[in-house]
């Protein structure tokens, strides 16, 4: 698209308006309007001149072998007006590999097609990336071996997960059995026990009878 010097003047002052921010005259803005509007007509008449041009490509592209110097001389024009190479025309253009001019093109749509895929894949990963969560909307998860594994589980407090709503009523959990208590151990006693030998005293053996008794003295 090639501007000339009356719109070159034009644009000129278009953009000292918008980096020097003034009023504008009326005749400016005649000529801003005059501009955009040829813009808007020289971009409708490009995009026409593309479809025209791709049509008669794609007509010239199905009657190879027979047609290729009108198919390669409507490549160029079509490059040109900013056509994108497709597979066919890749394939036909490996097909015409013999030809320098066919030759030429090939290695130029080979450029054009490699920078269209990296775009579409570059296009692909920024979409598919996963958004940035705003700290706000983070869930805190308690770690093990933290302050509350310290705690007294007896005066802790629960402290309710971030993503759950306060009004929905925690799901009770089934009651546990309490471990079985321990035995009570014997108690000690206070007093020692007594041995069969203090509660039973042996008996002292009774002494035998003298073997001459002595005489009993009687009284006459």
């Amino acid at each position: 698209m090639a501007f000339g010097a009356e719109e070159l003047r034009v644009l000129r002052r278009a953009l000292a308006l918008a980096l020097h921010p003034r009023p504008a005259s009326a005749e400016d803005v005649q000529d801003c309007l005059r501009l955009a509007e040829s813009l808007d007509e020289a971009m409708h008449e490009g995009a026409r001149l593309r479809a025209f041009l791709v049509a008669d490509l794609g007509r010239y592209r199905a009657a190879l072998p027979g047609t290729a110097a009108g198919y390669l001389t409507l490549l160029e024009e079509a490059l040109a007006a900013g056509y994108r190479p497709q597979p066919d025309d890749l394939a036909a253009l490996r097909a015409l590999r013999a030809n320098p001019v066919a030759a030429l093109l090939l290695d130029r749509c080979q450029v054009l097609a490699e920078q269209d895929v990296r775009a579409r894949l570059a296009r692909g990963t920024a979409r598919t990336a996963p958004a940035a969560v705003p700290a706000s909307r983070t869930r805190l998860t308690a770690l093990p071996g933290g302050l509350s594994a310290h705690a007294d589980p007896r005066t802790a407090a629960p402290v309710a997960d971030a993503g759950q709503d306060p009004a929905r009523k925690p799901e009770k959990k089934p009651a546990q059995k309490p471990a079985p208590k321990p035995t009570p151990a014997a108690p000690k006693p206070t007093r020692p026990i007594p041995t069969p030998g203090e509660v039973f005293p042996r008996r002292k053996p009774t002494p035998p009878p003298p073997a001459n008794p002595p005489h009993q003295l009687t009284a006459v």
